[in-house]
């Protein structure tokens, strides 16, 4: 089955030029959406990665439709590609069934782990210099003076973690380490 999937990123942008150029390609099923790229949390990417089965092949006008980061659309056509859908990009000319477009995408996420290993080495060496020179004392423990209460809370399914963390004023992973402390020291 050929699938097509069009995002515009606000309710006033138009959907229209994406739709034309599909047009050629005799979709049989389609996903539209005006929601922004920021996530692969977008109900109707979720829908078609739901609806698409071995054999099917996904149309976009360009990978910006799919995804904002390299990584989420690696991500994306790694889950395609593990039901055995191919991806077809327009704009890109990439199309995941050839061994051209395999290529391509085998060298966009090389360039994607380059990145993200550079990046890693130099916050490692800019770490190290401010350690050496007294700047740097790691992340700031977070303390919550009354956490057993929050804690009992959450495990008794009053507040979900998401709620509690946005309640205490910090990120999931810190909520989810200082469970884990509370719950050792317990």
């Amino acid at each position: 089955m050929r699938i097509a999937y069009i995002r515009v990123s606000s309710l006033d942008q138009n959907e229209r030029r994406q739709i034309e150029a599909m047009e050629r390609y005799n979709i049989e099923k389609w996903f539209i959406e005006k929601i922004s790229a920021k996530d692969t949390n977008r109900p109707k990417l979720q829908e078609l990665l739901e609806f698409a089965r071995e054999g099917d092949i996904v149309h976009i006008h360009d990978f910006s439709r799919l995804a904002r980061s390299t990584k989420d659309l690696l991500d994306i056509v790694d889950l395609l590609h593990k039901k055995g859908v191919a991806l077809v990009s327009n704009k890109e000319n990439i199309d995941t069934s050839t061994p051209t477009g395999k290529l391509m995408l085998t060298m966009i996420g090389a360039i994607n782990e380059f990145e993200r290993t550079n990046l890693l080495e130099r916050q490692r060496e800019g770490i190290a210099i401010a350690k050496r020179e007294g700047k740097y004392k790691g992340g700031k423990h977070k303390e919550i003076s009354n956490f057993g209460e929050h804690y009992a809370r959450y495990m008794a399914r009053e507040v979900t973690k998401s709620a509690l963390a946005r309640e205490l004023g910090i990120s999931r992973p810190t909520l989810d380490k200082l469970i884990k402390d509370y719950q050792h020291r317990i």
